[in-house]
């Protein structure tokens, strides 16, 4: 019988991808057919990637030892260890990361302020920094800046980030998720609040900010706020984006303190001048 089509990895894994509709009883014995052949050929995690309009293989997959990885809205993943070596295939992503925005008005000392319609901060009275998730693919210099002009319409060019905390269990009670608060320079000033999610936005004094209640009595919110404060009274160096590429060409940034970022990219500059 006819083993499944599968890419080999760099891991001596496999996955199939399924595309053609299939059989449950047709799909079973191929794929114990496959299994036979994917341990003869010492292979070890095996990955079954099924979409939605084949969720009728998954019981046959189950049944064969196969376990859910995750789930995206067009497709499960699917994963069994057909190897008698220790399982090490990898858990699902296990977190998620949030951003704020410092949006700093130098000029008037002041900083973009929201309050939500809905959310853990809804009905509590508190001024506080915009803040998002980042999509999946998106960069956090990127990510942060979309935020802003989502929830206010202020358009805005990341600067650094200030700092950023740990939390585990955040999402869903399951996910950790790593928050980073950056601060940001408005090119614009005029606000329009997203309607959906933002019930009022202002600029407000940092004084006043850092000075409300709930950032004086919250421990966390008190030393992120005094960490913005010191951002605008220029106390303070945060980690700026050097863009590079991985090292399969793909493009990235490493954050890095300010002034080393600074060096690194002039470096560079001077090198693409020497060149030309």
């Amino acid at each position: 019988m006819d083993i499944l089509i599968g890419e080999t990895d760099n891991y001596d894994g496999v996955t199939v991808t399924m595309n053609e509709p299939m059989d449950a009883e047709v799909f079973s014995h191929r794929l114990r057919a496959s299994l036979s052949h994917w341990r003869q050929e010492g292979k070890r995690g095996i990955w079954i990637k099924l979409p939605l309009g084949l969720a009728n293989l998954v019981e046959s997959a189950v049944s064969e030892g196969f376990r859910y990885h995750h789930a995206e809205p067009e497709y499960l993943m699917l994963v069994s260890w057909i190897s008698n070596t220790p399982d090490t295939i990898p858990a699902n992503a296990s977190h998620i990361v949030g951003v704020g925005a410092l949006v700093l008005n130098k000029s008037t000392r002041e900083v973009l302020v929201v309050q939500e319609k809905s959310g853990y901060f809804r009905d509590k009275n508190v001024w506080k920094l915009p803040t998002g998730v980042i999509h999946e693919g998106e960069d956090i210099c990127d990510g942060v800046a979309r935020e802003v002009e989502e929830e206010t319409g202020i358009i805005a060019d990341f600067v650094e980030v200030l700092s950023f905390r740990q939390s585990h269990k955040a999402f869903l009670k399951q996910k950790t998720d790593l928050f980073f608060l950056c601060v940001l320079a408005p090119r614009s000033y005029d606000i329009t609040e997203q309607k959906s999610e933002i019930l009022e936005a202002k600029w407000m004094p940092i004084k006043e900010y850092v000075d409300q209640p709930w950032n004086q009595k919250k421990e966390m919110f008190k030393i992120m706020a005094e960490i913005c404060e010191k951002k605008c009274d220029e106390q303070y160096v945060g980690f700026s984006a050097v863009e590079t590429v991985t090292g399969t060409g793909k493009k990235s940034f490493v954050y890095c303190n300010a002034d080393h970022a600074k060096n690194l990219i002039a470096a560079r500059d001077q090198a693409s001048s020497s060149s030309l």
